[in-house]
């Protein structure tokens, strides 16, 4: 434990991390004060935020959000549009040949894309405010009588819903930029973990201490396995050509230098269950009646769209080929494996294999919610027992762990995570085979 704190202490001691860090929470804080501001004319008191049953999609939606969506705030519609649009213009990139130019021009490229990406924001904005007013608002008699027939309300609430969320996607892109993690995720993260304190009491005040002793040791154990797949490596062993020099300078032999390929389970990270959330939210903009997420139907469905995500969010970090080029180049092979188009599909058919088994299991535990319901968990607590929540917020964290031990190393501090299996500097040494 005095280990772990003066590690803490260090953060402070590095001004660069100091200084990040000091935009990343005062962001947070600028995001989770927005979340409370509720929209104007709406009468917040019959919201009924708080009744919103946590089994529903809008009761998904208020943790994702951070209770923005329930409250009716400027920032209800949050950064799932955002996310929407990354989809879309992703997908593209596989269909459309000009979309895919765009991705192949660098930097200059990718600002392009990402500019036609906060259009398609805007456009799916201003097609989900009315319907969430509509739906969920209006449903609530949360409209004061004198707004519901006045044009200029439902313009100016449409008009202030759409720069809520553009300015969440901004918020999210300066803690990118300027901040530590990425602020997309993060800015998720933060709204779930708000949620967490008010659902365990919950839970502490409905069961009996025995059973919330077993259900938090469960919940301990569902976090581990996570975090162990998230961090699982496969490592490919290589060898380098390394030229020997004699006193003379002349070559007299060559040695090969080992190290390995890391090749992670979950390549894809936090991305699939953030995207295949964002597709489940469609239903509550378009049906009248509340949506169970601890359904059959829905769970089925999170799970294909989670195992889909992944293979193609995988397909987009890993390109075999280029890998397989970078090793020729650099004068590394896989023992057994010749180099070139052999070497590429070698590391594609492991990537297939691995990315598997890593879907199944990302899928299994978004399920998981709906399981615990099944054997007594209360309904607020079991969106933490496993699902969307649980995975964005292990992969986040641990995202955000290892950006912050990566500035502590190189200033030759140790890191936030010594003596740990996820520490940076032990896959950087083994990396290199030194």
């Amino acid at each position: 434990m005095k280990k772990f704190i003066e590690n803490i202490q260090n953060i402070w001691k590095v001004e660069e991390l100091r200084k990040r860090l000091t935009i990343t929470l005062s962001l947070i804080l600028v995001f989770r004060i927005g979340s409370f501001i509720v929209l104007p004319g709406v009468d917040s008191a019959r919201l009924g935020a708080d009744g919103v049953e946590a089994g529903t999609i809008e009761g998904l939606l208020g943790l994702l959000s951070g209770g923005g969506f329930t409250n009716a705030s400027f920032l209800a519609l949050g950064i799932m549009p955002y996310i929407s649009a990354s989809i879309i213009m992703q997908l593209m990139g596989m269909a459309v040949p000009a979309v895919q130019k765009m991705q192949q021009e660098g930097e200059s490229g990718r600002k392009r894309i990402n500019n036609y990406t906060r259009i398609l924001t805007i456009i799916i904005c201003a097609v989900q405010a009315p319907s969430y007013l509509t739906l969920y608002v209006g449903s609530r008699n949360a409209i004061p009588a004198e707004f519901i027939d006045s044009p200029l309300w439902w313009i100016q609430s449409v008009l202030v819903l759409v720069a809520g969320a553009m300015f969440a996607v901004w918020l999210g892109e300066r803690i990118t930029d300027k901040g530590v993690g990425n602020g997309i995720s993060l800015l998720i993260t933060v709204g779930i973990i708000a949620r967490l304190p008010q659902s365990f009491v919950a839970e502490t005040v409905n069961n009996a201490p025995l059973t919330v002793i077993i259900e938090v040791v469960v919940f301990m154990l569902i976090v581990m396995a996570t975090v162990l797949v998230v961090m699982g490596v496969r490592k490919i062993p290589m060898n380098y050509a390394k030229r020997v020099a004699g006193a003379r300078g002349e070559a007299v032999g060559a040695q090969g230098a080992r190290s390995y390929l890391p090749i992670k389970v979950n390549s894809s990270g936090v991305m699939p269950i953030i995207f295949a959330q964002a597709i489940m939210t469609v239903p509550v903009m378009f049906m009248q009646s509340s949506f169970g997420i601890f359904g059959f139907w829905y769970n089925l469905l999170l799970a294909i769209l989670i195992i889909v995500f992944t293979y193609f969010y995988t397909a987009i970090m890993i390109n075999p080929k280029k890998m397989a080029d970078d090793l020729k180049r650099n004068g590394g092979f896989i023992p057994g494996v010749r180099p070139g188009d052999e070497t590429a599909n070698f590391i594609d058919d492991l990537v297939s294999k691995i990315t598997l088994p890593g879907s199944l299991f990302l899928a299994i535990i978004a399920i998981i919610p709906a399981i615990a319901v099944l054997f007594g968990v209360g309904d607020g607590f079991a969106l933490f027992f496993g699902g969307t929540s649980l995975l964005i917020m292990v992969g986040v964290v641990l995202d955000t762990l290892q950006q912050i031990e990566s500035y502590l190393l190189n200033r030759h501090y140790d890191g936030l995570m010594e003596g740990t299996k996820i520490r940076g500097r032990r896959v950087q040494n083994e990396s290199s085979g030194m």
